[in-house]
């Protein structure tokens, strides 16, 4: 439309409010649709909304009547009621010189009219509008106004209450990764062998796929922490977590089995080469040394290797499998990859 956008000086405070919201107005949502449907028999017009003004973009928390698509925050006259944090009326757009010749004026849907009152979040910073538009010219009355307001007021407390709700889902979400979290590594522990690996696993046999196991043990971590102190073993640690994940895809899952023990479980793998594959990876990334006081030292990896269902189809089994796997590797000199054999089992 290119009308001049301002910008609040508390845009930055504001923001911090928008952006609280997260996936609340990621999309329109039933409750604050269905308020403006009630808005728009009310004020007896084509479209209610509430909108949502970020930094860049308008988008719909709620609308009724016509659909209208998210725009950018210079086309849109919410904009407008965010940075004046009151009440806007406009009875004709075509009387506004910034608005008169905007698209959505001169071409469909034809608008002519425009009402908008802040939306706020409980720290008082206006987040939207909560506004209707009409296709012909209209005088919007003093309790219209006021009805109008109240409805903001309302979608306020709707935005208030789904944050809520979603701050306390993240919260709950938090506790239970938390739990599930080794605090040093910050992969999963055992506890999510269980909650997590035996879901994957399943779903993976009953869609008629692989998965694919993988179980580290880094050579050389004892005499490390023998030498330098459990505080430096914990810093080659994180530093070997880092490591592991600059190898490993976004879906795989990585336990810390205790020590300097990780398994990798690895969904829909194709097969045994990908396995061998990935370890060779793995074990090219823990050949450089590990710095340590000013020294260089090494703590490579052996790895054991099996895959799902052809070498079990349980966690258990998988495991201790997979472990069978790894003893071989450091029968066979360490720094490789073996994969479970049953006939070397």
């Amino acid at each position: 439309m290119g009308q001049l956008v301002r910008v609040p000086a508390n845009e930055t405070q504001r923001l911090l409010a928008v952006r609280s919201l997260n996936g609340v107005h990621s999309s329109p949502t039933p409750e604050l649709a269905t308020l403006a449907e009630l808005a728009r028999g009310v004020f007896e017009t084509p479209y209610a909304a509430i909108n949502i003004i970020d930094e860049d973009w308008q988008r719909i928390a709620g609308q009724a009547g016509l659909k209208i698509a998210e725009c950018s925050r210079d086309m849109s006259i919410c904009t407008r009621v965010v940075f004046d944090d009151e009440l806007l009326v406009l009875p004709d757009l075509m009387e506004e010189p910034e608005l008169k010749a905007a698209p959505f004026v001169l071409d469909d849907p034809y608008f002519r009219f425009y009402a908008g009152a802040p939306v706020r979040l409980e720290n008082g910073l206006p987040v939207g509008a909560f506004c209707i538009l009409d296709q012909r010219p209209r005088q919007f009355s003093s309790s219209e106004e006021q009805s109008l307001r109240r409805f903001a007021q309302i979608a306020s407390a709707l935005l208030r209450l789904q944050k809520t709700n979603l701050l306390m889902g993240i919260a709950e979400n938090d506790l239970r990764a938390a739990a599930m979290t080794d605090p040093l590594t910050r992969f999963f522990n055992r506890s999510a062998l269980e909650s997590i690996v035996d879901g994957a696993l399943s779903t993976a046999i009953t869609k008629g796929g692989n998965f694919g196991v993988l179980y580290l043990d880094m050579d050389g971590f004892k005499s490390i922490n023998d030498r330098f102190g459990h505080n430096v073993g914990d810093e080659v640690l994180c530093e070997a977590s880092l490591r592991i994940r600059s190898v490993l895809r976004a879906d795989d899952i990585v336990v810390r089995m205790g020590g300097d023990e990780f398994a990798i479980f690895v969904p829909d793998s194709p097969d045994k080469h990908a396995l061998v594959s990935l370890s060779e990876r793995l074990l090219a990334a823990f050949r450089t040394p590990f710095a340590v006081d000013g020294v260089s030292v090494f703590a490579r990896l052996s790895i054991g290797a099996a895959l799902a269902p052809h070498d079990g189809a349980t966690r258990v089994t998988l495991l201790k499998n997979v472990d069978s796997a790894l003893y071989r590797a450091k029968a066979e000199g360490r720094d490789r990859v073996a994969v479970f054999n049953a006939l070397n089992a």
